[in-house]
């Protein structure tokens, strides 16, 4: 059953809105970051990450952002180029405004965490005047993604782009995307991100991220509870992840699906989030069945978080396929599935 319809005659999948950064992973990690002395740089952000993921699949992607004006800038928009997603609505910061850079700790399989330079980034200083409506008219749908809605002119631009996606019957797509850094109390997330969400098509988060957003509703923080009450403001499909308890999908018809993570030997607990949401919505474009889109989101980001990238490891479609054939040969058919 198709829940979202998306226009096929669109020249791009889908039009992305939010941050573009840059990752250094560590080379020597299973260690703490004060003492890992070498990385490797890769295009970062969740809603670049997601646009990799959707190319390496097959899909058209846009993008609306601004990077800095210097070599690090240079080096996102060159990847892009190089991935085939579209960078003519990518704009230059003219006043010196850096990428954000993410320093990530690999300290075991199961332990890991981010330290991210975050102060007048370059992604946060997005305007309304960078969102046209033509270029919004030739998507299949937007996503908007929670960071973008952190400070101000990124969170305007965000929602013009929200409207106009509205105004034009081209689906939402909101991915949480809950970052500490930027915010300045919990009020204020619950406050914008209600706004998108309540306007959304699909919303994907994890458990921590609907508390976030539900904070100010009086919901008893159950995922059968959000995925009601954001269905009633007119969300199709609510996804609700809970790492390695996996996750679930709750369509507008009463259904829910759920999914486990697929068994892999981890190297990182970072990034199969991104995976995760490019693999689903690709399988969506397709027209899959919901189940089969867990499934194919799952696989992607066991692959993820097995391998030392995100963005540069994100799989194509065979190498998905290959993943869940091998996967279910080893561990049986429904090793993924509830």
């Amino acid at each position: 059953m198709n829940y979202i319809e998306f226009d096929k005659t669109k020249k791009y999948d889908l039009i992305l809105v939010g941050r573009v950064a840059v990752d250094f992973n560590p080379v020597d990690y299973y260690c703490p970051l004060n003492e890992s002395t070498t990385f490797k740089r890769y295009l970062g952000g969740s809603p670049a990450n997601i646009a990799v993921g959707l190319a390496r699949l097959g899909k058209k992607c846009g993008f609306f952002a601004r990077v800095s004006d210097d070599q690090f800038g240079t080096f996102v928009t060159d990847f892009f180029d190089k991935e085939g997603i579209d960078t003519s609505r990518i704009v230059r910061c003219k006043n010196g405004e850096k990428i954000g850079l993410t320093f990530t700790e690999i300290k075991s399989e199961t332990e890991s965490s981010i330290v991210m330079y975050r102060n007048e980034a370059a992604d946060l200083k997005l305007e309304c005047e960078d969102i046209d409506e033509e270029y919004i008219k030739e998507g299949a749908a937007v996503l908007i993604s929670g960071v973008a809605l952190a400070e101000s002119p990124s969170r305007e631009a965000s929602l013009k782009a929200m409207q106009l996606a509205k105004k034009n019957n081209i689906p939402v797509i909101f991915v949480l995307d809950y970052r500490a850094y930027n915010w300045k109390n919990k009020d204020e997330i619950a406050v914008y991100y209600s706004i998108v969400a309540s306007n959304a098509d699909m919303i994907i988060g994890s458990r921590e991220e609907y508390d976030l957003c539900e904070s100010l509703l009086g919901l008893d923080g159950t995922d059968k509870t959000s995925a009601a009450y954001w269905q009633a403001k007119g969300a199709k499909i609510v996804i609700v992840t809970h790492g390695k308890q996996g996750s679930t999908a709750y369509t507008n018809d009463g259904q829910d699906f759920s999914i486990k993570p697929f068994p892999v030997k981890l190297l990182k607990s970072f990034g199969g989030g991104d995976g995760y949401t490019s693999a689903f919505l690709f399988s969506l474009f397709e027209g899959k069945e919901i189940i089969d889109c867990l499934e194919f989101g799952s696989a992607s980001a066991a692959m993820l978080v097995a391998s030392h990238a995100c963005s540069q490891d994100m799989p194509t479609v065979k190498q998905v396929e290959d993943f869940i054939a091998a996967e279910k040969a080893e561990y049986g058919e429904m090793v993924a599935r509830v």
